[in-house]
C-alpha cells in the first residue's frame, strides 16, 4: 500500500472540511448543488464523526505525505439489520486511476468487519461502474445488487 489511510480525529477536522468542498463541488454536476454567498458549497454535517461512541467513522487518505482524499462510514444499527455504509468516498481527481480508491475501499472492509451495503444514486453511473467493480474484485462476485429508491445498492459480506 503506497498510501496511509488515517482515523480522523479533532486535529484533521479541518482538513477534512476543506476536502469536503472538493468532494461536493466533484458531487455537484449529479445533484446540482450551488454554491452559497460566500462562495463555498454549505458544510457537510461532520459533527458526529467527531463524537465519542458514536457508530460514524471518518478516514483522510494520504499518499506521500499529501491528502488525497476521504472516506466517511456509518454503522447502522436498526431492528432488522445490522450494517455497515460508505457515506461518502472521495479521491482528489490528480490521483484517481491510480488504484488508491481501489485499495482504501478493500482497506476499509478489512478494518470494518461484517455486513456492508454500498450505495449509488442512479445519476452517478462513473460511480456506480467504480463500485460494481471494487466489490466484484473484494468479494470475488460473493455479493448482491438491487436498485431501490433511485439507488443502486450492493450487499456484500467483508
Amino acid at each position: 500500500m503506497d498510501f496511509d489511510i488515517i482515523q480522523v480525529n479533532q486535529k484533521h477536522k479541518e482538513v477534512l472540511e476543506n476536502l469536503m468542498q472538493f468532494y461536493i463541488y466533484d458531487f455537484s454536476e449529479f445533484l446540482q448543488f450551488d454554491v452559497e454567498e460566500d462562495g463555498q458549497y454549505s458544510p457537510y454535517p461532520l459533527e458526529e464523526y467527531f463524537q465519542e461512541g458514536n457508530q460514524r467513522f471518518a478516514y483522510i487518505i494520504k499518499k506521500e505525505e499529501k491528502y488525497v482524499g476521504f472516506v466517511l462510514i456509518h454503522f447502522i444499527d436498526s431492528a432488522e439489520l445490522r450494517y455497515y455504509s460508505i457515506a461518502e468516498f472521495f479521491i482528489l481527481k490528480k490521483y484517481r486511476r491510480e488504484g488508491i480508491g481501489r485499495s482504501a475501499a478493500a482497506h476499509i472492509f478489512n478494518i470494518h468487519k461484517g455486513l456492508w451495503q454500498v450505495h449509488q444514486i442512479e445519476s452517478n453511473r462513473p460511480a456506480q461502474i467504480f463500485w460494481n467493480s471494487v466489490i466484484n474484485e473484494y468479494t470475488k462476485g460473493q455479493f448482491e445488487e438491487r436498485i431501490e429508491n433511485c439507488k443502486r445498492i450492493q450487499t456484500f459480506t467483508s
